[in-house]
């Protein structure tokens, strides 16, 4: 086992020095926390050590650990605010870790801190740490150490990240209620046709009247489906599992892709809530001085849509070969004039990063009236929709009703 010599304070201030025989110099510096010692240096005596210590981190439990969106969001919240107050990073893992409840937060934090104990910077140990801190999150933390702006970095990041969870939202929520109004209109059709519609037919087949030609059609489709519903579920599984094959495939998931983008109502919002994720994520990565053509590879991994990615390769290459990214975006073609020019201007002035944040401000501000806009329409269309086919077969039943009731007067 390695020896490490140490340098630390006492609780009355005083320097004291000595050495520890420990794993690794994680273990090092908890031993000396536990003696109510604050580490100030910590070197390894014997060269041999690095086998042990792999040994040592082998047998300690540093597998990353996965974090929703909420955590990562608080995660970086309060590194920012320790950072803020004048902790260093270890100092500030460390309070996070004493005074967190969320045990996935807590094993983060140690591995941040033993992984910076063994001499990684801050984004390196992010990536060992969570693959939820994704390579522009990691991007921008390495900037920021390089800078020296770490904790305004971090800032910055967990703003981004608040927006692109609340537009995330925002749509989400957009779609509950047509998705609910489309439920409930095929939970009423599926009772129509299996309940009242052969009650009707049983009622009216006793009278022998002739049935009027809407309640003809309506019992038509009604014993179809009682009799072929087998089979036309199996057209439905046999066309949905062939889509979602053709979508698997390079070609069909462009394809879809692009389709969603081009989608009436739907597509416009998707197109804007990526705009507004592009300018946020440029200006911060551009503002802190990531180079153009990195900044925009790393953009280009924030979106799922493999069209847009498509569309961000090409634009990486434009300015690859000198071109500027307004005019590259400009040639691509698919992206707004707006958002074009407001680059323009901030690449004429030297102040991208700023033109960028406005134009992130200006799509924030339209992806709000585009989802607004999307549930006052998709509502009425589908209350229409319902209103229409309940109107259809009301009709079919009330006037089959109203032709048995005269056959009957008829009679009498």
């Amino acid at each position: 086992m390695p020896n490490f010599a140490y340098t630390a304070l006492n609780t009355s201030g005083q320097t004291v020095s000595g050495s520890l025989a420990v794993g690794s110099r994680a273990e090092a510096y908890r031993k000396l926390e536990s003696q109510s010692l604050t580490p100030v240096k910590v070197a390894e005596e014997s060269k041999s050590a690095k086998a042990a210590s792999s040994a040592a981190a082998k047998a300690e439990d540093n597998t990353p650990t996965k974090l929703k969106r909420s955590q990562v969001i608080l995660f970086t919240e309060e590194l920012a605010d320790m950072l803020d107050g004048g902790l260093q990073i270890d100092q500030a893992l460390r309070v996070i870790t004493e005074r967190q409840e969320d045990p996935a937060l807590k094993k983060v934090s140690n591995i941040l801190r033993d992984q910076l104990r063994e001499g990684s910077t801050v984004a390196k140990a992010l990536k060992k740490a969570s693959p939820s801190f994704d390579e522009l999150y990691c991007n921008l933390v390495a900037a920021g150490e390089v800078s020296g702006s770490l904790a305004p970095i971090l800032r910055r990041l967990a703003q981004n990240l608040t927006v692109i969870a609340e537009l995330q939202s925002k749509v989400t929520q957009a779609m509950i209620y047509p998705a609910f109004l489309v439920g409930a209109c095929i939970v009423l059709m599926i009772v129509f046709m299996t309940v009242m519609v052969p009650q009707i037919t049983d009622l009216l087949d006793k009278n022998n009247q002739q049935l009027p030609m809407a309640t003809q059609m309506l019992i038509t489709f009604n014993t179809f489906f009682m009799k072929w519903w087998w089979a036309m579920l199996a057209v439905i599984v046999i066309v949905s599992l062939s889509f979602k094959a053709y979508i698997a495939t390079p070609k069909g998931l462009m394809w879809w892709h692009q389709t969603k983008i081009n989608l009436p109502l739907f597509g416009p919002v998707l197109a804007t809530r990526f705009y507004a994720q592009f300018a946020h994520s440029m200006g911060s990565l551009v503002g802190h001085g990531v180079p153009l053509l990195n900044s925009i590879r790393l953009v280009s991994k924030i979106s799922a849509n493999v069209f847009i990615q498509s569309l961000l390769a090409r634009v990486t290459g434009l300015v690859a070969e000198g071109s500027s990214l307004s005019s590259s975006l400009k040639k691509v073609s698919h992206f707004p004039m707006m958002l074009v020019d407001m680059i323009a201007v901030g690449e004429q002035t030297g102040a991208l990063s700023k033109s960028l944040e406005k134009a992130a401000t200006r799509y924030d501000k339209e992806l709000d009236k585009r989802i607004k806009r999307m549930t006052a329409m998709i509502s009425p269309i589908i209350i229409l929709f319902m209103a229409v086919i309940v109107g259809v077969v009301a009709y079919s039943i009330i006037s089959a009703v109203f032709s048995s009731v005269n056959g009957i007067r008829g009679r009498v």
